[in-house]
């Protein structure tokens, strides 16, 4: 060890500064100035609105049953609120994976996308959230559409012996192998589960004895185009992010373009087979007036209005990336769409949860 101090003016071999002139950086105790990038107010503000968003969007199942039947005469089911709030959960772990599938296979077609380059997998999380909440709903069925309060209403033996039963199997049974195909190399395999779920959804949905396969056609077109629309965008602004980093913005502006030209056909599938099922489950000459006596058409009524904000907040960031000439420019609407498409499945989980009106 060496007792000999460099000298006061630094190391040796560090020139001495002339007299009278500016002391060089991380000499003499001077250090270069740090600039620390503040939040802008607009960035928090935005911030503060998505987060306020998603915290109503978590709220909606809990308090929107309630809610949407106040004054209306109609009978609060028993397990409304916790079949709303596993609906949610089931649908958005529905919309990730079915987002990420999507976007894996839209990634090659890409002039220039590198190979491999995505953001991590959010699938496998997704599809133990929707086998969990899957598994709870089953246990809601089995005890005649009651939430079970203690261990002997448990009577996941029942599910066998009525068709609502099967079906909720089938949706365990679905999550169960996203799941593991998730966390396998092949994990786009994992569309062919999430396929069954889908068709058990549609299924459930209408047990009418009237035209039941016109009713299980039109969710079933209505929720796989849904559930791509909303995974397939928040899958998007993921890569985006990603490739923004790496320098890949042509490449982002062709990926988002390619998302954009889907996003309108899925746009309008759901609105036409959302239309549709309405008219099938309301007279069109009541539609308006059960918009706002029901609680299912209120909560409806919420629905095509937050759609409608999605529809133009979609188009604001479209003509945002096309007059800036890069895709960075969608990053905020696109995340306040993210946010309200995540409104849109809550209340849509809500509706599931709600009695359905009356033909007359």
């Amino acid at each position: 060890m060496s007792f000999i101090r460099p000298p006061a003016d630094g190391p040796v071999g560090t020139p001495r500064p002339a007299e009278g002139a500016a002391p060089a950086p991380g000499q003499h105790g001077v250090r270069p100035a740090r600039v620390v990038a503040l939040p802008s107010a607009t960035g928090a503000a935005r911030a503060l609105a998505v987060v306020g968003l998603l915290t109503l969007g978590a709220l909606i199942p809990l308090l929107g049953p309630g809610a949407a039947l106040e004054g209306t005469g109609e009978a609060l089911a028993p397990a409304a609120r916790p079949v709303g709030v596993l609906r949610t959960v089931l649908f958005a772990a529905l919309c990730v994976q079915v987002g990420e599938i999507w976007v894996a296979r839209m990634v090659p077609a890409v002039p220039g996308a590198p190979a491999g380059l995505l953001p991590r997998a959010w699938s496998p999380v997704a599809a133990c959230c929707g086998l969990l909440a899957a598994v709870a709903l089953s246990a809601i069925v089995a005890n005649g559409n009651i939430w079970p309060r203690t261990w002997s209403e448990l009577r996941f033996g029942e599910l066998y012996g009525t068709g609502d039963g099967v079906l909720a199997l089938l949706e365990i049974n679905a999550f169960a192998a996203a799941w593991l195909l998730a966390l396998s190399r092949r994990p786009g395999l994992a569309a062919l589960p999430l396929a069954v779920l889908v068709v058990a959804e549609a299924v459930r949905a209408h047990p009418e004895i009237e035209t039941p396969l016109l009713g299980m056609a039109l969710t079933l077109v209505h929720l796989t185009c849904g559930a791509l629309w909303a995974g397939g965008l928040f899958q998007v602004l993921r890569v985006l992010r990603l490739w923004q980093g790496h320098g890949l913005r042509e490449q982002g502006a062709a990926l988002l373009a390619r998302y954009a030209r889907a996003a309108a056909w899925l746009f309008a599938a759901v609105t036409v087979t959302g239309t549709l099922s309405t008219l099938r489950r309301m007279e069109p000459h009541t539609v308006l007036e059960q918009l706002t006596t029901t609680g299912y058409g209120r909560t409806l009524l919420a629905k095509l209005l937050l759609l409608a904000v999605v529809a133009v907040l979609a188009l604001r960031a479209r003509r945002r990336a096309v007059a800036a000439g890069d895709p960075g420019a969608v990053f905020a609407p696109g995340r306040a769409e993210v946010a309200l498409l995540g409104l849109v499945v809550a209340v849509s989980a809500l509706l599931t949860a709600l009695p359905v009106p009356i033909r007359w």
